[in-house]
C-alpha cells in the first residue's frame, strides 16, 4: 500500500515510518524536514512541508491508500497542530478519496480520562499539559466527524524500549489495573497494524502496559 505519515519525524513517527517501510509499504514521510528521519529505503518518499499548509498536505495526500497522523508539538505546551493539521489532513483526504484514516491521539481524551491516576489527572493534562489535553480531544472529534474508515490510537505515556506486544489493548474506561506507560516501539508497531487491520474501524482503541 501506498501510506503517507504526518509527523513523520517525531518519536513515534520516524518509528511508524520504519515498520511500514519494514512490511512492504511505500511510504511517504510528511514533516517539516525529512531529511531528519536519517532513513535510506527504496520505498521511503520524504517529502517537506507544514501540516498547517493545506495545499502541501493535498498534494502529499493525493494517490494515498492510507494515512497515519502522528503530529506532536515537541516541547510546546499550547501549540494546535494537532487538530489544525488533522483538520487539513481530513479535508485532503475527503478532496482525493482516501478513505483509511490511522490517528494517534492520547489516552486520557474523552471517556478515557477515567483510566488515569491522580498524577495525570491534576498535575500533568490537569496543569502541566491542559491545552495538549485540549487540542487532543478537538482533534479526536474531528476524526469521528469526518465521514472517513477512522480508527483512533490512544497510547498512554510514551517509554523507551523495544516493541514487546505484550501491552493492554482495548480496554475501557473503567480499567485501572495499568502503570500508565507503553513503549514508542510497541505504539509505532499497532499504528502500523492498523492500516490493514480494519477490526477497529470507527473505535478509539486505547493502549497501555
Amino acid at each position: 500500500m501506498k501510506v503517507i505519515v504526518f509527523g513523520a519525524t517525531g518519536s513515534i513517527g520516524r518509528l511508524a515510518v520504519a515498520a511500514l517501510l519494514a512490511d512492504g509499504h511505500t511510504v511517504t514521510a510528511f514533516a517539516r524536514r525529512p531529511g531528519a528521519l536519517e532513513q535510506d529505503h527504496t520505498g521511503l518518499h520524504p517529502w517537506a512541508g507544514d501540516a498547517r499548509d493545506i495545499d502541501a498536505v493535498s498534494r502529499a495526500t493525493e494517490g494515498q491508500d492510507a494515512v497515519v497522523i502522528a503530529l506532536g508539538a515537541g516541547a510546546s505546551r499550547s501549540s494546535d497542530i494537532r487538530s489544525q493539521g488533522t483538520l487539513n489532513v481530513i479535508r485532503a483526504m475527503q478532496q482525493h478519496g482516501v478513505r483509511r484514516l490511522v490517528c494517534q491521539s492520547t489516552l486520557g481524551a474523552h471517556e478515557s480520562w477515567n483510566n488515569l491516576n491522580f498524577f495525570w489527572k491534576r498535575i500533568m493534562f490537569g496543569l502541566l499539559l491542559r491545552p495538549v489535553h485540549r487540542d487532543h480531544e478537538l482533534q479526536e472529534s474531528l476524526v469521528r466527524a469526518s465521514g472517513l474508515d477512522w480508527t483512533i490510537v490512544r497510547p498512554s505515556a510514551f517509554a523507551d524500549g523495544p516493541a514487546t506486544g505484550t501491552f493492554k489493548r482495548g480496554f475501557g474506561p473503567e480499567e485501572r489495573a495499568l502503570n500508565l506507560k507503553i513503549s514508542r516501539a510497541d505504539i509505532a508497531e499497532f499504528l502500523k497494524r492498523q492500516v490493514t487491520d480494519l477490526s477497529d474501524l470507527h473505535r478509539a482503541v486505547a493502549i497501555s502496559n
